[in-house]
């Protein structure tokens, strides 16, 4: 398959996020060819395999990342392997780590296998429709520290830390959200779109049948939806360098704290609180003093690194892991 041609002189890196649920039986084999293959390559990023699928994020050159997707997509299985593209003006990832784990996104539920049962999938130009229908439950999958960047108008957040607290969540919630009636719809989205398919199938093996989830993610919904239709509502934490983006996938303004990897805003950076690479408002008090200091060594040492024009610390590739 070709990959569309969205050359942009000024941002020179193609960002490829990709996830398929799809039996893999030889994830060993396919975890070493895809870090040799991605090394070679300049690639850089993440990729998860298990024998559910694969999933991650990658970015290089255009020619390069067409070469790995090619390599993928003559898995069996995984021949209709979609993927959603944006650009970057520099590398956002450090290295390339490919890792073998039991799920491609763990939720820890066992027998929950979205080839075996899903939700309904919504396309991005006919998500508005959904979720605008009165008595629809719209219910965010993502972790609490995502939905306080952005989430779409009226979706619940269930405050979760970690996609293996949604089932308990979920389970204690049911009877408010359903009520003793005739159960309403669910609407439920993520980044992009792989945790959907896990909360939709847990949802349906807990006998919920109408439970739809937004096609592709948030990541298709802004790139496809106009901002002046949208009911997106703030920016899209996503898991690389650029920290967030916005409509039609532009960097947002959100910076990371290397302390904890949670987004800090532009307000977080301004509070006193808040030390480049130290901490940020939201996990000062959760460090110590000593462990603040231990980072901002760490980072005054990754500083100095770049002005030698040395590799970061975090750039080695990952073949062995």
């Amino acid at each position: 398959m070709e990959i569309p041609d969205m050359t942009v002189p000024s941002q020179p890196i193609r960002v490829a996020a990709l996830y398929k649920f799809f039996p893999l039986h030889d994830c060993g084999a396919a975890r070493a060819a895809l870090a040799k293959l991605c090394c070679a390559k300049g690639v850089k990023g993440t990729l998860l395999v298990a024998p559910e699928g694969i999933n991650g994020t990658i970015s290089g050159t255009d020619g390069a990342i067409g070469t790995v997707l090619e390599h993928i997509r003559q898995w069996p299985g995984c021949e209709d392997l979609e993927v959603k593209f944006s650009r970057a003006e520099t590398q956002p990832f450090h290295r390339m780590k490919v890792r073998i784990k039991r799920e491609i996104v763990t939720m820890g539920q066992p027998g929950i296998d979205p080839l075996l049962s899903v939700g309904h999938y919504v396309a991005p130009e006919e998500w508005n429709s959904l979720i605008s229908q009165p008595g629809t439950i719209l219910i965010d999958t993502r972790n609490d520290y995502e939905v306080a960047v952005g989430t779409f108008r009226g979706a619940i957040d269930p405050k979760t830390r970690t996609f293996r607290d949604f089932p308990a969540w979920f389970r204690a919630e049911r009877d408010r959200l359903l009520g003793a009636g005739i159960p309403p719809k669910v609407a439920m989205f993520c980044t992009g779109g792989i945790r959907c398919e896990k909360s939709t199938a847990f949802l349906k093996a807990e006998g919920i049948d109408d439970v739809y989830h937004l096609q592709g993610g948030i990541l298709k919904y802004l790139e496809t939806v106009a901002p002046e239709d949208s009911l997106w509502q703030g920016e899209c934490f996503v898991f690389d360098q650029r920290v967030t983006v916005g409509h039609g996938l532009a960097p947002g303004t959100h910076a990371l704290c290397h302390a904890c990897r949670r987004p800090v805003s532009e307000e977080d950076r301004a509070s006193h609180l808040y030390e480049e690479g130290v901490s940020c408002p939201a996990c000062h008090e959760e460090r110590t003093a000593e462990q603040r200091a231990r980072y901002r060594e760490r980072f005054r040492q990754e500083r100095l690194a770049i002005e030698r024009g040395a590799a970061h610390v975090g750039a080695t590739p990952d073949q062995a892991r």
